[in-house]
């Protein structure tokens, strides 16, 4: 069966990362003893839970003769606190896909993608959509867009998934300088951010600031929607354009910071993914006027992003926003919103246990403080294999298709670490918010 095979491809790919975490070294702490993931009790119990969850669904599906698949479930993704891409399609979305329009997108016929974008332009409140393969295409063709006549540059966090997770594409495709700044509130970038950074007139030793780019969210932070508009109001009194990498932004959205709109009329381009925290199994949307999509457009023909039967991974990517964000500007309706309680769940865990927190959570992401409790990233993730869930390091993301079985097999990890502090962990000295801060850059996807 598919769900078989690709639980086999999963435990052996456990298996492998096993082997390579088995050489890792940390100097400074006393390393756990490494135990095989094969051999742990509680990852055993979890896939015989697979293998349960296989033969129960292969008794229900008998009656109307369908077997289980891979869509049948979240499966692994369940116990998977890696990041919110992990996130699995749904089996609504498989139906979605069996009953699409099969037209070229390039010549534009696709009822299935022209709705889709149909429907985000006037979700976001702009004149036009695009559908992209990726978010790092939607950006990228955003900046391509914006940016017609070097010298010029753009301005962003210096966390930010332009500048750090797109293979230098600013680069390679615009010839621009990415300036990236360090918020003086080690939080999110302010309008004296911008202006202490930003390049404005004909000054020939400078690089003009031609793009502000903005991501929302960033490390789960949310960046509030007053300071976007102040933002916006000096890039546009300054002839600067804005863009948002809002892979994220439907979180914001969800906690209540502004409704969708809110944010992305602020900007002259946004993109936003579907493939993250919405589960959708490929796609972003690329927002903006009619005559900057044209261009866009024109600009994923040139790089081999057009798309020819689009609407097998378009009426995924609907179903995507109507169920998990929701069908209104709020998200109303939408699963995204339990996630966030249930990672504030797992913040009130660590912290009465004493553990401490890098920051405040405030979407889907729980920033543990290991170094106060004196273990090794790698360290915790062994432990976490010991139970049977994956993470990357003190970066905890609570996707909507996590199980509650997850979160109290989590609280068992956590209750084994402060042991191990009260047994006399090492603990590491040094500026340990900084240090938390610092690993936003290596924790982005």
């Amino acid at each position: 069966m598919l769900l078989r095979r690709a639980n086999l491809v999963v435990r052996e790919s456990l298996r492998c990362s096993d082997v390579s975490l088995r050489t890792s070294t940390s100097v400074s702490r006393t390393k756990l003893q490494y135990t095989p993931l094969s051999s742990s009790p509680l990852y055993r119990q979890s896939l015989r839970s697979l293998s349960q969850f296989e033969s129960e669904m292969s008794q229900k599906n008998s009656t109307n003769g369908t077997k289980p698949t891979a869509w049948s479930g979240p499966a692994q993704a369940a116990f998977d606190f890696r990041s919110d891409v992990v996130t699995s399609p749904t089996q609504s979305m498989l139906q979605a896909i069996q009953n699409t329009t099969l037209h070229d997108d390039v010549f534009c016929e696709d009822t299935t993608t022209n709705s889709l974008e149909s429907h985000m332009a006037d979700l976001t409140s702009h004149e036009s959509a695009l559908f992209v393969l990726s978010g790092t295409m939607g950006n990228q063709l955003a900046l391509r867009t914006h940016l017609t006549q070097p010298p010029h540059s753009v301005l962003c966090d210096y966390r930010a998934h332009i500048l750090e997770w797109e293979a230098g594409g600013v680069a390679s495709l615009c010839g621009a300088l990415v300036k990236g700044v360090v918020p003086k509130n080690r939080v999110y970038l302010t309008l004296e951010d911008v202006k202490k950074n930003v390049v404005i007139g004909d000054e020939i030793h400078g690089c003009p600031t031609r793009v502000i780019s903005l991501e929302n969210t960033l490390g789960g932070t949310i960046m509030p929607l007053e300071e976007v508009k102040r933002i916006s109001a000096f890039a546009r009194e300054n002839n600067i354009k804005m863009h948002l990498d809002g892979a994220r932004i439907w979180e914001a959205v969800v906690a209540g910071a502004g409704s969708l709109p809110d944010y992305t009329r602020e900007f002259d381009s946004a993109s936003l993914c579907f493939s993250k925290g919405l589960g959708a199994p490929i796609g972003s949307i690329l927002v903006g006027k009619e005559k900057f999509i044209k261009h866009a457009r024109w600009v994923r023909k040139s790089i081999g992003g057009g798309l020819r039967q689009s609407g097998v991974v378009t009426a995924a990517a609907r179903v995507a926003v109507d169920e998990t964000f929701g069908k209104g500007p709020n998200g109303e309706g939408g699963l995204l919103k339990q996630s966030h309680v249930t990672a504030k769940k797992i913040a009130n865990i660590w912290t009465k246990m004493g553990g401490k927190l890098t920051q405040p959570t405030e979407t889907n992401m729980v920033w543990f403080d290991l170094d106060d409790v004196g273990i090794a990233d790698d360290e915790f993730v062994e432990l976490g294999k010991k139970h049977g869930l994956r993470f990357l390091g003190p970066r905890l993301v609570v996707h909507y298709q996590i199980s509650s079985e997850a979160v109290q097999r989590l609280e068992k990890v956590l209750d084994e670490v402060h042991e191990r502090k009260k047994a006399g962990g090492v603990r590491k000295e040094g500026n340990v918010g900084e240090k938390a801060y610092g690993t936003h850059e290596k924790a982005n996807p």
